[in-house]
């Protein structure tokens, strides 16, 4: 099999490239990837193993047509990472979320469509749904995002499914709550923190902390992707949730404790502009007829992502602190990136 994977040299989809080629999914050991990334700032090279023989890098931007042509001709299916991922950017300026994630899903479905490509599969978020006061969101819960990226994401997500209605691409959608683990851009809530910490820098909190997020490793995010790419029904949408719950306010206190700081450390700020209060996944269809279930206990995980910051300074001060200004604050939610 040869896939195409856009973002790949992003948090996740990185992730995925990675556990691929080492053989952590079944029936891929001789599956070879093209990565297709951009390189913004949330994107490094670094992330990927340069020197696999399976592994082709190809910097560039799935909303260049010609490149898409060029480049998709050979490969039997197409794995969606690409997106600009971070709600506080999206607050300050909307425009490059409509036009990656919109525009550019559009552009790369049409070239899949010219070139053959028939497999699909896009890689989407829970806060495409809103927010929930109570229960858990299945698949076929109305779609009422609250911020200009989770728009951006509810909009790529319709026009992947219009491919698969109109044309008849096979099109598979994942929404996966929040992700955390190694190798995430500090920009995000949990690498922000820790990475304040082992500064000696406070950490700001949004108002009382109160917000509920589900928190999902990124590992079991990327196993749920390979069973979705294998076995996923054309035109099912399946959520991939952390089958736990947590106000920001416990995770603050729990990286406190990691790092060894206390509540002195915290430094309240205001608001979100539409912060969401409540994210919460019904994963019932992916356990049932894909096998799904995270492995990983949180505890163990979040232990495990602040040894990692900790143990790789190199990497993270470099995605925090680079040389050129990107120009916009570093803030918040472990969304997908």
């Amino acid at each position: 099999m040869r896939l195409l994977v856009t973002g790949g040299a992003g948090f996740i989809g990185s992730h995925f490239v990675r556990t691929l080629l080492d053989g952590g999914y079944p029936g891929h050991d001789t599956t070879t990837v093209t990565v297709l990334d951009k390189l913004t700032y949330a994107g490094n090279r670094d992330n990927l193993p340069a020197r696999d023989p399976r592994l082709t890098f190809v910097r560039g931007d799935i909303c260049d047509p010609e490149l898409l042509h060029t480049l998709l001709p050979g490969h039997d299916a197409v794995v969606h990472f690409a997106a600009e991922s971070h709600v506080d950017r999206s607050l300050a300026s909307a425009t490059p979320f409509i036009t990656t994630n919109v525009a550019g899903t559009q552009i790369l479905l049409d070239a899949c469509l010219a070139t053959g490509v028939n497999r699909f599969l896009h890689v989407s978020t829970d806060e495409v749904y809103g927010s929930i006061t109570h229960g858990s969101w299945t698949e076929e819960w109305p779609l009422a995002p609250n911020s200009p990226y989770a728009a951006s994401k509810a909009s790529s997500d319709l026009i992947a499914r219009a491919y698969w209605r109109t044309h008849g691409l096979n099109v598979s959608i994942t929404r996966c709550s929040n992700n955390y683990g190694p190798h995430q851009h500090p920009e995000k809530l949990i690498p922000l923190f820790v990475t304040n910490l082992l500064e000696g820098r406070p950490v700001p909190l949004y108002g009382d902390g109160a917000n509920i997020r589900e928190w999902l490793h990124v590992d079991d995010h990327c196993r749920a992707l390979a069973l979705v790419l294998d076995g996923g029904r054309p035109g099912e949408i399946y959520n991939i949730g952390g089958g736990n719950e947590q106000t920001n306010r416990h995770i603050t206190e729990r990286l406190l404790d990691l790092c060894g700081a206390d509540t002195s450390m915290i430094r309240k700020v205001a608001d979100r502009k539409g912060h969401d209060l409540r994210y919460a996944l019904d994963e019932t269809k992916i356990r049932e007829e894909l096998g799904y279930a995270p492995r990983i206990p949180f505890e163990q995980g979040l232990a495990g992502t602040v040894a990692w910051y900790r143990d790789n300074p190199g990497w993270w001060k470099a995605a925090k602190h680079p040389s050129s200004d990107h120009s916009a604050p570093l803030h918040r939610e472990g969304t997908p990136s």
